[in-house]
Formats: C-alpha cells, sequence, structure tokens
C-alpha cells in the first residue's frame, strides 16, 4: 500500500460520523421541570398553599386563622425529612426558599396595612336622617322603628 493510500484511510477513518442511537442523543437532554410528573405535583402543592395563605390572610372566620397558621408553619419549616416540605420543594423546583418567604410576609403585611388604613378610614356611625346630632352606630332602619 502506498503512503497516500495509507493517510488517505487515516483522514477517513477520523472524519468517519460516529453513530449514536436515540436514547443516547435524548439521554443528554435535560426534560423541563414542568415535564416531570414529580415536579408538576410539587408545583401544584406550592401553588395550593400560596392560593390558600393569600385567601386565608383576612382570618374573618375560625376555618381561616387555622388554614393561615398551617400554611405559615409550612412556609417558615425547615424540615427536609419529608418529601413534600416546604424547603424540598423549593429545592426540586429551583426557588430560593427565603426569598420566597420573605415575598409572601411582605405581601400579608402590606395587604394588612391596607385593610387597617381603610377601617380607620371609614367611621361606624353613619346619618340617619340630615341631621348631624341624629347618628347611629350602625342600627337598620327596621329596629329603629321598633324601638320607637
Amino acid at each position: 500500500m502506498s503512503q497516500r493510500a495509507c493517510i488517505e484511510e487515516q483522514v477517513g477513518a477520523t472524519l468517519e460520523a460516529d453513530l449514536i442511537v436515540p436514547s443516547q442523543f435524548f439521554d443528554r437532554i435535560k426534560p423541563e421541570h414542568s415535564s416531570q410528573p414529580e415536579k408538576r405535583l410539587m408545583l401544584a402543592v406550592m401553588e395550593d398553599a400560596i392560593a390558600t395563605f393569600q385567601k386565608s390572610v383576612a382570618g374573618e372566620t375560625r376555618r381561616q386563622r387555622r388554614l393561615l397558621k398551617e400554611t405559615e408553619e409550612w412556609f417558615n419549616s425547615r424540615d427536609t425529612e419529608w418529601a413534600f416540605s416546604f424547603e424540598n420543594i423549593c429545592s426540586a423546583l429551583e426557588i430560593e426558599p427565603e426569598y420566597l418567604r420573605s415575598g409572601l410576609r411582605r405581601w400579608k403585611s402590606v395587604l394588612l396595612a391596607r385593610r387597617h388604613d381603610t377601617a380607620a378610614a371609614h367611621s361606624p356611625f353613619r346619618r340617619i336622617s340630615g341631621r348631624r346630632h341624629a347618628l347611629s352606630a350602625g342600627r337598620s332602619s327596621h329596629s329603629r322603628r321598633q324601638a320607637a
């Protein structure tokens, strides 16, 4: 074999395409978090906890106050033993737990401050008629008629 043929054979061997099977190709591509069932479940748990927290902040009923307490305890827990703990879900979803905690606390304090300001701006008294000296502390017109 000539030297030229030997060189062409070596060059040809280095330029040959490597064969790769589909499983080797797709193993290198990382799927999105939302396409993994476990991550979708974790995302649903997080969304539900945040929605429950937001709905319960007013604390108008005993149930709302209990749900608020439970969600705040879950958010503030540093537990990593349980698969669906706040810390583990944040880790799996690549969310900074302390950033989310501080955002939820800030949201709650702003909402409660607005409610307090709104409640303070409205007087519990209202006029019964056009006279300034006739005020009522929220009695209905039916109960006023019965009292008269």
